[in-house]
């Protein structure tokens, strides 16, 4: 335990609570991106959808981080044409503490983008209606097993080819 000095004498303070607070949510940045319009209107819609995730967390200092979500999202036509692109960067801002640095980054690349994600998702899925497209319904990420990965990716000794 920790121990203090108080008015009194000495006294023993219990340690700091951990703490989650979500301050606030907002689209940091969206964008969209029609290159065949109007003519991608005139054919079947059968795309080909890649989607990227990426995350990335900025410490605004008090304990205080900003976690931004991106979703970019391509859809090509089964020749490759590019149909639409949307990007959509949702972001939040938490505040935590009482987390060891491991325990930090893992909350920083899991929890908090599986906050934001449903918001990112409304994003996307209304960019591409505004756009006239059909609803494009993402399917849930497992922020968990993709933080895991990425820490193996990284643990992983580099293979060399000969």
């Amino acid at each position: 335990m920790a121990q203090s000095e108080s008015a009194g004498g000495e006294g023993l303070v219990a340690p700091q609570p951990n703490e989650f607070t979500l301050e606030r949510i907002y689209v940091r940045d969206s964008s969209f991106e029609s290159p065949r319009a109007p003519e991608v209107f005139q054919q079947q819609w059968q795309p080909n959808i890649q989607m990227d995730i990426n995350t990335r967390a900025n410490h605004l200092g008090e304990e205080r981080f900003e976690v931004i979500l991106t979703i970019t999202m391509h859809a090509k036509s089964a020749a490759g044409a590019t149909l639409t692109i949307v990007e959509a960067q949702q972001a939040g801002i938490f505040r935590i503490r009482g987390l060891n640095p491991d325990q930090l980054r893992r909350v920083l690349a899991t929890h908090c983008p599986g906050i934001l994600f449903p918001y990112a998702r409304e994003v996307v899925d209304s960019l591409m209606v505004k756009g006239g497209f059909p609803a494009l319904q993402l399917a849930p990420v497992n922020f968990d097993a993709m933080f895991d990965e990425a820490i193996k990716q990284r643990q992983a000794p580099d293979v060399v080819q000969h």
